[in-house]
């Protein structure tokens, strides 16, 4: 007769025994799985080096020869130009008061548009008033015309009101834009929401405190985005500044560059130098918002 080992069974007349349940086993991600992870990241790595390189290129030109540009192959490491080409540059132009110009123009219109755009999107996005569809109309297709067809408009109220050669002629048309408003529009209808709106009115709340109370907390990552872009493309702008300022002391950082290409030849590696002056500043500029960018868009999350 063959005997069977049972667990033990807690009977009514005897202790009852405890069983402790077993740990459930971690289960291990499929190969398949960790094959996408690895390919996604062998991509983006792929990407931020493609995306890098310009970047490289140019700083390691900026350290040689303008003949080093027609080498083959073309030089992968930086040279021992880096001073020379540095000391040409501020020689031939005056880097720091046109560094200084640029830096005053972005600023000034960033500040500006973020100010003006967002009031503007604030309405147009949680309030009613007569003919908002029409303004807000009007408002995008001044967005969609190109903007080299208000060239000589601006150019004859600029010379008519006695600013040409000035800053503020860049400056003043630049304080506003479509862009802005859709942008900040569209964030806000997503993110304010009625409610916070009807709450801070029955508190009295009027339109400015609903504006720093209500709309600005919620559009920190929304700002920041267009507070990079506005900067980069103040910063970047040459086509206006050219033709409107004509004070030497008075230049923006590109237009005083672009003096550096003469009918005679171009020196590349003096020209990368200067290329990388320029987008020094734009990094370091990018970097700080990006910040205020994840930063606001984390605190979002979590509240």
């Amino acid at each position: 007769m063959t005997t069977t080992t049972t667990p033990d069974v807690a009977h009514a007349d005897g202790p009852v025994t405890e069983v402790t349940p077993s740990r459930p086993r971690r289960r291990r991600p499929p190969a398949r799985r960790t094959a996408g992870r690895l390919l996604r990241h062998l991509l983006l790595s792929a990407g931020a080096l493609v995306s890098f390189f310009p970047f490289y290129w140019m700083f390691v030109l900026s350290t040689h020869r303008s003949a080093a540009i027609y080498e083959f192959p073309p030089p992968l490491l930086p040279g021992n130009r880096f001073r020379e080409n540095f000391e040409a540059v501020m020689s031939t132009i005056n880097v720091w008061a046109a560094m200084a110009n640029t830096f005053l123009v972005a600023t000034t219109v960033t500040f500006f548009v973020l100010l003006i755009d967002s009031l503007a999107a604030f309405a147009f996005a949680k309030f009613s008033f007569p003919g908002k569809r029409i303004l807000f109309l009007v408002v995008m297709l001044t967005f969609l015309l190109p903007s080299q067809l208000a060239t000589i408009p601006q150019f004859v109220i600029m010379t008519e009101l006695g600013w040409v050669g000035e800053l503020k002629a860049v400056i003043v048309p630049s304080l506003a834009g479509a862009f802005g408003v859709f942008w900040l529009r569209q964030f806000f209808q997503n993110s304010v929401r009625v409610e916070l709106v009807e709450a801070a009115t029955i508190d009295g709340c009027g339109f400015f405190r609903q504006y720093l109370h209500v709309a600005l907390p919620s559009a920190r990552p929304a700002l920041a985005f267009l507070g990079i872009f506005t900067f980069i493309g103040s910063w970047n702008d040459f086509m206006w500044p050219l033709i409107v300022l004509n004070d030497p002391s008075r230049l923006t950082l590109q237009v005083a560059l672009s003096q550096l290409q003469t009918t005679h030849g171009t020196d590349y590696g003096m020209l990368m130098m200067s290329a990388l002056i320029a987008v020094v500043p734009l990094i370091i500029v990018f970097f700080i918002g990006a910040k205020q960018f994840i930063d606001g868009i984390t605190e979002g999350a979590l509240k």
